[in-house]
Formats: C-alpha cells, structure tokens, sequence
C-alpha cells in the first residue's frame, strides 16, 4: 500500500511526459494553421491554450518527480483553464448586453438563440470546474 503512494517518475516516463506536453503544443499549432476546416481551427485554438498551460507541467518532468505532484498540477492547469472558459463565457455574454443587440436567431439556423446558461457547454464547464475544485481541495487536504 505505501509503495504505490510514492511512486516516482522513471526516465522514460519523463520523457514520454515531455515529449507529449511538447506535441501537444505543435498538433494544436498544427490544427490552427491548416487551411481546410474551421471546425479544426476552431479546436486547435482552445488546444493551444491548454497546451500553453500545459507546458507549466514541463519542470515536473523530471525522473524522481512523485506522480501524485504532476497530477496535482495536472488538475490545476485544467482547473484554471475551465474557469478562464467561464469568465469568457460570461463575460462576452455581458459584453453582448452593453455594447451590442442580441441577435434575434442562432447563425446557422431561423430559430431564436438561446442564452448563454441554456447551453449544454455552459453547463459541462461549470460541472467540470466544480469537480476539478474538489480534486483541488481534495489533493491538498483541505475540508
């Protein structure tokens, strides 16, 4: 039992650790600057934020790092990257209220658009950030 506790980084898993934070960053780059879909560019720009944020985990990657301390930060990178999800969300909703006029339907169909809070990523964001807090609070130890 106390031995899986304090497993530790071998050299190959730090390297395979590095290499694929590192090929991350390049397939979201990748995704950004192809010509062909606006779906794909649309992912890789939210990809190269995350792996922007990812790369913190870079000076974990070293051999004798505890496991439990890159998922810790493992979880706070996604952590904070949720939470900036949110405050855009909101706040480009904000923005909409004072600088400009709602549109009267969504772009790619005649129905009226829905408000922000109605939408199903809206709310897998705001499940997904309440649960990377507790992680948080539990990884840590905090009540």
């Amino acid at each position: 039992m106390n031995k899986t506790k304090n497993r530790k980084l071998t050299l190959s898993s730090a390297l395979r650790l590095e290499f694929g934070i590192i090929g991350l960053g390049v397939v979201a780059l990748a995704m950004i600057f192809q010509p062909f879909s606006l779906s794909v560019f649309s992912a890789g720009c939210g990809l190269v934020v995350l792996a922007a944020l990812a790369n913190n985990l870079l000076p974990l990657a070293e051999p004798g790092t505890p496991i439990r301390q890159i998922i810790f930060a493992a979880v706070v990178v996604l952590l904070v990257f949720c939470t900036a999800l949110l405050v855009a969300i909101v706040a480009a909703h904000l923005y909409g209220l004072a600088y400009l006029k709602a549109p009267a339907a969504s772009v790619l169909s005649r129905v009226p658009a829905q408000p922000y809070w109605q939408h199903s990523l809206f709310w897998g964001l705001a499940i997904a950030d309440a649960v990377l807090w507790f992680a948080v609070f539990r990884l840590t130890g905090s009540k």
